[in-house]
Order: C-alpha cells, then structure tokens, then sequence
C-alpha cells in the first residue's frame, strides 16, 4: 500500500495514536505534517520519522480554532505543494458526572473534538477540491460516540457529532472523489489508562508484556499500532470506494458499525395517543430496545 507522493496531516499527532498513524504512514512513504500543542514533543515526532528516512514537519497549536486549520494545510502546501490526507486525531477528556460538569468542562471538549474536527476538515476538503485530485479524510469517533458512557458527556456529544457530520461529508464531497470516514480505536493509551477495567491491559504493555488473548480478541483492545492500519488502508487507493463509514479496530479485532435506523415499525391509522404507544410498546417495542453503554464480558479466571 505505496503511499510515496502524498501529504498528510495528523491532529495531535505528538505522541499515542496519533503519533502511530503518522509514523505508519511516514513508513507507506507519506511526508507528515506532525501537530501538537507542545513545541518539544512536536518535534519528537519529527525526530522518530526522519530518523527512519521520512520526511515529517511541525505545527504546533490547539485545534479547534480556523486559525490552527488553516495554518496546518498551509504548512503541508508550503512544505510540499499539496494535502492529500487528513487524521483528525487531536483530543482532550473532561470527565466527570452530568451534574458536576462545568461549562469549561463541556466547551473544551467539544472545541477540541468536535470543533476542531469542523475547522480543519473544512479547510482541508476546500484545498482538496482546489486540487482537484480527490484525497482522503479520516476523522476519529470512540465507542463512547456510538453507545454512551457513564461520566463522558462532552466527550460522547463530540464523537456522536464526528461520526454525523462523517455521514454528511461523505456525501458532500463525493463529487470530488474525497472519500471520508471515521475510525474507532480502542487502545492502550493516555486515555484509556485511566479505566480501571482496562488498567492490568495498559500496564501490562507498559512493561512490554503481550496483551492476553481476551484482551486482544473479546475486548478488541491493544496498542496504537494495531490501530495504524486501518489508517494506512482509508488513506490508499485501496479504500477509494470507502465512505461514510464508522470502522471499529482495535488489538486483533476489526469491525464495522451499522447506521442508525429503524429496527422496528408499526403503523396505525390516525396517529397515535399517549394511551395507543403504550397499550403497544410492551409487546411491540420493548423487545428491540437497545442497550445503553458497552457490556464488557468478565475477564476470565487466573
């Protein structure tokens, strides 16, 4: 999956996952504009590619404002005269319960995530178009986004909010064969050492021990890297026929997520009264109600 000749650009880039889909990328031959908020580990990234023999270059700024967007694409044009790929990736977490978030709280999550994503998918699409050339754009959702969970809010709201306007893009920008779609990681990382259930999964990786089978396979949990793949492929030729789609990957499990949509149906002439919905829903309805959050299985015994 021969990557040589095109530019990409990946979000919050300077370390975990986003660091592992620039360097996989930089690996497939893609010159890199690498971004973080801080200058040092910008340059870190910069440093772990070009030493392979890629070629990689810096932003440093907080996504979220036109002005970080802009200023991305411009540092790809002005390195190497075009964009090709964007990884919406950069992130934050403001966790806590419903009735103890702030409005900072809320505001800088979906600034960054939700936001930021907007910015600078706008003004990659708009250079993208200018080209002429088609491209591709990969935005990044969480199993929060799809199901919910307990203490996430703000984040849930933004990565609800990426995979629709995902939907959205991909129509939009199909004419000018801009493929769009979002990945769903599950890894090991800043983010997810913090879950008690995952904790034993993330320290043992930190150790350099291999993560067990349930992790891998039940759970679909591993690495950064098990995740840069599936980045690798929506940004190839491969995937020219991929889009508007929500792609889940995480340790040795990939998988694909449904749209929304009706899963039951039924009709009744006149409308339907408060009383009507429930004399039915017992029988029709509450069957097929969905469930709320992730069930994770119980690891098994040592």
């Amino acid at each position: 999956m021969d990557l040589q000749g095109n530019v990409a650009i990946v979000t919050g880039s300077g370390r975990g996952l986003g660091l592992a889909y620039a360097q996989e990328l930089a690996r497939r031959g893609a010159k890199v504009v690498i971004n973080d908020i801080d200058a040092d580990t910008a340059q870190a990234a910069v440093d772990s590619i070009t030493s392979a023999g890629g070629e990689a270059a810096a932003l440093v700024g907080a996504v979220g404002p036109t002005e970080t967007a802009d200023a991305l694409v411009a540092k790809a044009v002005d390195t190497w005269g075009r964009l090709d790929i964007l990884v919406t990736n950069a992130g934050v977490l403001r966790d806590t319960v419903l009735w103890k978030m702030s409005d900072e709280d809320f505001d800088l999550v979906i600034n960054v995530h939700l936001r930021g994503t907007f910015t600078c998918v706008r003004a990659a699409a708009t250079k993208m178009r200018e080209q002429g050339e088609g491209g591709r754009i990969i935005t990044i959702g969480s199993p929060t986004g799809q199901v919910g969970n307990f203490g996430q809010t703000n984040y849930a709201a933004a990565k609800a909010g990426i995979v629709g306007m995902t939907r959205t893009w991909a129509l939009e920008l199909a004419r000018a064969g801009i493929t769009v779609n979002t990945v769903v990681p599950v890894a090991a990382t800043a983010m997810t050492e913090t879950v008690p259930f995952f904790k034993q999964f993330v320290d043992a990786m930190a150790n350099g021990e291999e993560m067990p089978p349930f992790a891998r396979q039940e759970l679909g949990f591993g690495t950064p890297e098990d995740v840069a793949g599936v980045i690798a492929f929506l940004a190839s030729k491969e995937a020219a026929d991929v889009t508007g789609q929500a792609i889940s990957v995480g340790g040795d499990r990939l998988a694909l997520y449904s749209h929304p949509s009706m899963i039951v149906k039924e009709i009744k002439e006149g409308g339907w009264s408060a009383e009507d919905i429930a004399a039915a829903w017992g029988e029709k309805f509450a069957p097929s109600q969905q469930q709320v959050g992730e069930k994770l299985p119980e690891p098994p015994a040592n």
